[in-house]
């Protein structure tokens, strides 16, 4: 077995961890990123496309945001469809001067990977067989599989950013985590389309016949989702059905605008809300979707990884620089305040917004009372408003 050392060991080469290795790296700290996957492979993912101005400042702080100045969208508000009618959400009014960025996940991967390349920082892809030891000592290491040899890493910190099914969450003892969830009797069927995009903003549209969204990767590329049964069929979706079932759930005026095409990718999430407390233990660290999910319905899954990103890049950087290890113990409830704030709004938007089966008249009428109330009052526009953006991220003191 082979020995090998770093100073911060991260699992899982996706946005988060390769975000939190590009912002170590320029600050001097020595990182390895360890990944299961290929390099197209991960680069491949379809994923989210709504950034925050959080996330907007981080790529900017790490030295990744030259294309993403460059070709990014930016937002200053969306459109909520509600029986026929649109309702304009004016972000940057409403939130005194903020708005998001739309730029894809894959995009942002891709120039992550590119500036780690040029730094010629590690990243091991393909790595197999990982696991985490020692974790409540000052010395954990790693032992991995790569290339028909084994490894051991010895580090000081690990930050597990591999995700849901990722080996990071597996390694801590299931009797020291809480595990919090509820999983929706519905799913996400989304398309991209190299068509231009139905409106200027993205349009959330709440209908009888279920949630659509109309979203865009740029000028020229749209995704679209539609909510649709949790045990549904991608094959019982052939383009012309998907297209048409839009255009019946969006308001008349804008579905006329709809531009169809061939779809280049389809598929089928289903959604959920999960949350582990706390969300490290000992010398290890979960970040992004090895800790939380959110249903995409209020954008934030990938924000969220970037503020935990942002919460570990910090306290790491006063534990390096000035001796603060008493600041490592703060991380998880840091993390998870800004975690349940963003659950709740991800819910939110989600019960609004969508058709539930089982839902009886009352709640669908509170629903309904709850949503009118909120887009008619300045204060109610303005708490989705505030929330869509991102709420600040907390000061490291």
């Amino acid at each position: 077995m082979k020995t090998l050392k770093t100073q911060v060991a991260i699992i899982g080469a996706g946005p988060s961890g390769l975000l939190l290795g590009q912002l170590l790296h320029n600050a001097g700290i020595q990182t390895l990123i360890l990944e299961r996957q290929s390099a197209d492979y991960v680069q491949g993912r379809i994923r989210a496309g709504v950034l925050e101005q959080g996330m907007v400042d981080l790529l900017r702080e790490a030295g990744v945001s030259r294309r993403m100045d460059a070709e990014g969208l930016v937002h200053d508000g969306f459109e909520l469809a509600l029986d026929g009618e649109l309702t304009h959400i004016d972000l940057k009014t409403l939130t005194g001067g903020q708005s998001v960025m739309i730029y894809g996940q894959t995009e942002v991967t891709r120039d992550l990977m590119a500036a780690r390349a040029a730094a010629g920082a590690v990243t091991l892809y393909e790595a197999s067989n990982v696991q985490a030891h020692d974790l409540k000592t000052e010395r954990p290491w790693v032992t991995f599989e790569h290339q028909g040899e084994t490894f051991r890493l010895e580090c000081d910190y690990v930050a597990g950013c591999d995700g849901f099914h990722g080996v990071a969450r597996q390694s801590i003892p299931a009797e020291s985590l809480s595990v919090f969830e509820r999983v929706y009797p519905f799913g996400w069927l989304g398309i991209l389309a190299d068509t231009p995009p139905i409106h200027a903003e993205l349009v959330y549209a709440k209908h009888a016949r279920g949630f659509a969204l109309c979203s865009m990767r740029s000028k020229t590329r749209s995704r679209y989702y539609l909510q649709v049964p949790v045990d549904e069929s991608l094959e019982a979706w052939p383009d012309e059905r998907f297209w048409d079932e839009l255009k019946t759930r969006l308001p008349g005026p804008l579905a006329q605008r709809l531009v169809t095409g061939p779809s280049i990718e389809k598929s089928i999430a289903p959604l959920r809300s999960f949350v582990v407390e706390p969300m490290q233990y000992g010398r290890l660290f979960l970040l992004g979707d090895a800790a939380h999910i959110v249903p995409p319905t209020g954008a934030k899954g990938l924000n969220l990884a970037a503020s935990d990103v942002s919460t570990l890049y910090r306290i790491l950087l006063k534990v390096y620089r000035e001796g603060r290890v008493d600041l490592l113990e703060k991380y998880s409830a840091i993390c998870l305040r800004r975690v349940w704030k963003a659950e709740r709004f991800s819910w939110w938007m989600t019960s609004m917004l969508h058709q539930f089966p089982e839902a009886d008249g009352f709640s669908q009428r509170i629903a309904q009372s709850e949503l009118e109330y909120f887009i008619h009052s300045q204060a109610g526009r303005q708490t989705i408003a505030e929330n869509y953006v991102g709420l600040p991220y907390e000061a490291i003191e």
